[in-house]
């Protein structure tokens, strides 16, 4: 799959780059997706929330009422669940929502969503380019150029801060290196842009593991 690599007023600049079907061009695995995504949304979770049980609840453990003679249920302690303000029977307590998954069917997840977005032609490249001073107008501009004006991700090959900084008061819009793009941001987004040295950094990425 060729694509023709824009600069930042949107025009062609003549080059094409043609993505590797190692990386762009293998079959989706929509489970190996599933799975990622579960567990980065899994590993968002802090997991603080906490109910009180009734041996944490205030009150008497005097018995209420006597055990027999007054036609309802015996009753021992005020801070029994069946009565207002007594504890919760089985509530949530504080835990790690996190879980593992295999690295190689991350790296298939990942795969299978770059080849879903090049499969829709929502995959734009642009060629390297620096902003001297952060500018959210001047970046909004460049996102204007490039037509995209909906959730739109852009991949650097390395951290480029002024970009970083320009572009992180604009809605929908997310900036992420090579390295720690996820497969959720990525199906997470409309468009996907790729500075032209990304694909590279992509390709070496993956052929290495």
């Amino acid at each position: 799959m060729e694509l023709s690599v824009l600069n930042i007023k949107g025009e062609d600049t003549g080059r094409k780059v043609t993505l590797s079907d190692a990386v762009f061009g293998v079959e989706p695995n929509e489970h190996a997706m599933y799975l990622d995504v579960k567990q980065y949304l899994a590993n968002q979770r802090q997991g603080t929330h906490k109910s009180k049980e009734r041996n944490e609840v205030a009150g008497s453990t005097k018995k209420i009422k006597k055990q027999k003679g007054t036609g309802g249920a015996r009753a021992g302690s005020i801070k029994s669940p069946v009565f207002i303000g007594g504890g919760r029977v089985f509530g949530p307590k504080p835990r790690n929502y996190s879980f593992k998954l295999n690295k190689k069917l991350k790296s298939l997840a990942r795969l299978s969503a770059l080849s879903l977005l090049a499969r829709d032609n929502r995959v734009s490249l642009v060629e390297s380019f620096t902003i001297d001073t952060p500018k959210t107008k001047e970046f909004k501009g460049i996102l204007s150029n490039l037509q995209s004006n909906g959730k739109t991700l852009i991949v650097l090959p390395s951290v480029d801060k002024n970009v970083v900084l320009s572009s992180r008061n604009i809605k929908g819009v997310k900036v992420a290196t090579v390295n720690d793009v996820n497969t959720y941001d990525l199906l997470n987004t409309e468009k996907l842009l790729l500075l032209e040295e990304s694909v590279n950094v992509f390709e070496n990425l993956f052929s290495a593991k």
